[in-house]
């Protein structure tokens, strides 16, 4: 089959060996895989690896066949992959045993994909299939981050750093669901202005004095996946007792902090990543009951991909990049 894979220190789109469904798995024939940041880290990661890696963790596609002791999948089944694996039983923390599909093991970047039937969920029936490619790691990676973790409630107020990203265009639509108020900076104006018509109820330029635009915001929570460029000024305008929720760093890892402006401002600081299959399961009935739309920013054949990477690697997008499969 075809895949698009890492190998041998490169990324090319190739062949690889078809899969075979084992005890408890099936094979999905994927039409369509989203990409995620993830996947542009895991080339890093992996160096010079001689054996191919087919990457991706997000995809949808039909049951093809199913291996022994399944019985609650069927072939032509139309299903989304389920990224975090293992993870079963919203918890604080995931299991030991928890991992993200597209390594060690191969992901979604292929024709088809071998994986355990217990990380498939029904196709949302009023998604398309390049919207249902796109819905399960960063909707799970949202929900939980403003959700579980973060405690939204109606009425307040949530600031989002970085307006264009996958996971931002998911959660300006699921506080708003929610009754929440949403704040957003992007350094784009066109990234502004899409927020905008998503919900977002202001949008500020990253590059502004965000005490000053925002001072008549009580901000009560913050949503940071960009890292050290913004985690101080996120601090700046949280309210005292506010919550700052952090689920990645697009820029450096590493930040200051001042302990004692921290402690004196009685802050609350959580981490999270990615998020359990009841989570996941309680962000689709949110996303179907409400009839939310993923925010599709461009489709690339999957053998097109390096062309995908760049331009997720440029952050020009504004909401999810979908690889094209099969028709």
């Amino acid at each position: 089959m075809k895949a698009f894979v890492h190998e041998n220190g490169e990324l090319h789109y190739t062949d690889i060996a078809d899969p075979s469904a084992g005890n408890g798995e099936v094979i999905v024939a994927l039409k369509t895989a989203g990409l995620n940041r993830r996947d542009t880290a895991i080339p890093k990661r992996r160096g010079n690896a001689l054996e191919p890696l087919a990457l991706g963790s997000d995809g949808a596609g039909i049951i093809e066949s199913v291996g022994e002791g399944v019985t609650d999948w069927h072939v032509g089944d139309e299903v989304i992959i389920n990224p975090s694996l293992r993870w079963f039983e919203e918890s604080d923390a995931p299991p030991a045993e928890f991992d993200i599909i597209g390594m060690p093991d191969h992901g979604t970047f292929a024709e088809k994909v071998c994986i355990s039937s217990e990380q498939l969920e029904k196709k949302p029936s009023h998604l398309t299939w390049n919207e249902s490619a796109v819905i399960a790691l960063s909707g799970l990676t949202g929900y939980r981050a403003l959700v579980t973790r973060g405690r939204i409630e109606e009425g307040q107020t949530v600031f989002i750093p970085g307006a264009g990203s996958g996971v931002a265009t998911y959660m300006i639509q699921f506080a708003k669901k929610l009754g929440a108020r949403v704040i957003v900076s992007s350094r784009s104006e066109e990234k502004r202005k899409h927020a905008m018509k998503l919900g977002a109820d202001v949008a500020i330029d990253t590059n502004s004095d965000w005490p000053t635009e925002l001072q008549d915001e009580r901000v009560d929570l913050v949503i940071e996946s960009v890292g050290r460029a913004t985690f101080n000024r996120s601090l700046d305008i949280l309210k005292k007792g506010g919550r700052i929720v952090v689920f990645g760093a697009t820029t450096e890892d590493t930040v200051e902090l001042n302990l004692r402006e921290f402690f004196y401002g009685q802050y609350s600081l959580l981490g999270t990543t990615m998020g359990s299959r009841e989570e996941l399961r309680e962000m689709l009935a949110l996303v179907e009951e409400h009839q939310i739309h993923p925010v599709i920013d461009s489709v690339i054949p999957l053998e097109k991909a390096s062309e995908a990477f760049a331009k997720l690697e440029d952050s020009v997008q504004f909401g999810k990049i979908v690889l094209a499969i099969s028709k």
